[in-house]
């Protein structure tokens, strides 16, 4: 029942996001990271983890270019069922990923989720309980047991629903941001 819940919700927000131009979401992804950027979470953290995002999710490359002489970027890197977390050591340095075609990181595996201090987190969808709902493979819900970094969910506003259904092993957000708030 949740499964086929999960996978309604799926394609409802894909219906949405293809609707979205490349441009708006670039725009609304800076108003996103500069509401991230006045965070007390952010302004702390030295070792941040993103990802280098698809179409579909926040636009994340101008940002982690920005903060990347700042501050400790680390990316994932899909390998079978999980993320490896290794550092961005700058964008001729990603390497395009077996998995989803995405821009990884070719350098070292980190084996200590511990260190890192804030992670920003994609979705398909968010509630307003900080609740997420991934595509379904549960790589950041494997990820995000292991660490006591502060997790902060990024979405557009139609990403942003009253609720998502939730499974015994999907993990709660701190804090979510989308567009407008």
């Amino acid at each position: 029942m949740i499964n086929q819940q999960k996978k309604e919700i799926r394609k409802q927000i894909k219906k949405l996001n293809d609707v979205v131009s490349i441009e708006d979401k670039k725009s609304k992804s800076k108003n996103i990271f500069k509401q991230i950027e006045d965070l007390n979470e952010f302004v702390k953290s030295e070792i941040i983890m993103l990802y280098w995002s698809m179409n579909d999710e926040v636009y994340t490359h101008d940002f982690i270019q920005k903060w990347a002489n700042t501050k400790q970027i680390i990316l994932p890197s899909v390998k079978g069922d999980k993320l490896e977390l290794k550092f961005f050591t700058g964008i001729d340095d990603l390497v395009k990923g077996d998995s989803y075609g995405i821009g990884e990181p070719s350098g070292e595996i980190i084996t200590n989720s511990d260190k890192i201090d804030l992670i920003i987190v994609p979705c398909v969808a968010f509630d307003k309980q900080n609740n997420r709902l991934g595509r379904g493979k549960a790589y950041y819900d494997k990820l995000l047991t292991t660490t006591k970094a502060y997790k902060i969910g990024v979405c557009f506003d139609f990403q942003l629903l009253d609720s998502v259904p939730v499974d015994v092993h999907d993990v709660k957000m701190d804090i979510v941001i989308a567009d407008y708030l």
